[in-house]
């Protein structure tokens, strides 16, 4: 593991010619962090990966962190419960760590505050084929993010062809080529210091349309697709008094923002003739607790398509 270590030290080795993995530090019987570079960003990416019981082959399913890429706490590891939820199912879990405010993409400039993003490579054409032999995958992939990454994991899902069989969306923004919600991106992009022009160029170009799931449906077609949102209402799902004050402002208002999202992003699908499963919640705010209870629930869609249920 002499480039292993090269790669992660910033020491004067060459790095692997193509994405590996090239460290994996086990937790426990469970949980790993496993160390894949990256040639698209010349980095070594760190993924919280789940396994399942057993030395057998698994399906893997792709659960992406939201606005800080999981970096500050704020991912599924130290947010819910998942670690309980997969014990026991026949499937890996691999959540990636890094690229805040990243949106997943692969940015036409680098950002002066966010660096080099290229993660629409790293999760189409690096993440899957690295880890395919070390973590014994079996070929069957899925993909899902909540909030900022809503959107993108359909994007992802929809541009990688056979790649992906399933595709989730837990109270995101699929729809970003609409004015609100490309001013949604700008704004939440600013508060990572990033700017999201440097992502897909000015408001209304082409680019925004294109990665826009919901003006390009029948990318979605013949693979199992989960939409969640909620009403906005704080509630039970949040595990919170209904209408809890704490939660009116800000989380409220940001959930009934990607429940108008998420419907464009329904309506699309339904237009196009493209089957989905879509849950709205009567109460949630945009909170762990919505996004968790939305994974759960799409488990329904996701295990089937990935023969893990």
């Amino acid at each position: 593991m002499a480039i292993a270590g090269a790669v992660l030290t910033g020491t004067a080795v060459a790095a692997p010619a193509s994405a590996a993995v090239v460290r994996i530090d086990r937790v426990d019987d469970q949980l790993s962090i496993v160390y894949v570079y990256s040639p698209s960003m010349s980095k070594v990416i760190p993924n919280q990966v789940l396994r399942p019981r057993g030395d057998g082959s698994a399906p893997v399913f792709y659960l992406l962190n939201g606005r800080s890429g999981g970096v500050e706490g704020d991912s599924w590891l130290e947010q819910t419960d998942h670690r309980s939820f997969f014990a026991g199912k026949n499937v890996t879990v691999v959540s990636p760590l890094g690229g805040p405010y990243s949106w997943y993409a692969d940015w036409q400039r680098p950002d002066p505050a966010l660096g080099v993003n290229k993660w629409e490579t790293y999760l189409l054409r690096e993440l899957p084929g690295a880890i395919a032999g070390p973590l014994r995958a079996n070929g069957r992939n899925a993909i899902a993010g909540l909030s900022l990454s809503g959107g993108p994991a359909l994007d992802i899902a929809g541009r990688g062809g056979s790649l992906y069989r399933a595709a989730a969306s837990y109270s995101g923004c699929p729809a970003i080529s609409a004015p609100p919600a490309t001013a949604g991106v700008l704004a939440t992009t600013s508060i990572g210091g990033g700017n999201a022009l440097n992502m897909f160029g000015p408001p209304g170009s082409p680019a925004w349309v294109d990665h826009d799931p919901s003006r390009n449906p029948t990318r979605l077609r013949g693979k199992a697709i989960y939409l969640g949102a909620a009403s906005g209402l704080p509630g039970r799902t949040d595990g919170a008094p209904v209408g809890a004050p704490s939660l009116l402002a800000g989380p409220a208002e940001v959930e009934m923002g990607t429940r108008w999202c998420t419907d464009q992003m329904a309506a699309a699908l339904n237009g196009a003739g493209v089957p989905h499963t879509y849950r709205v919640f009567d109460q949630g705010a945009h909170t762990w607790s919505l996004f968790a209870t939305e994974m759960r629930d799409s488990w329904r869609v996701i295990g089937p398509a990935l023969g893990a249920c």
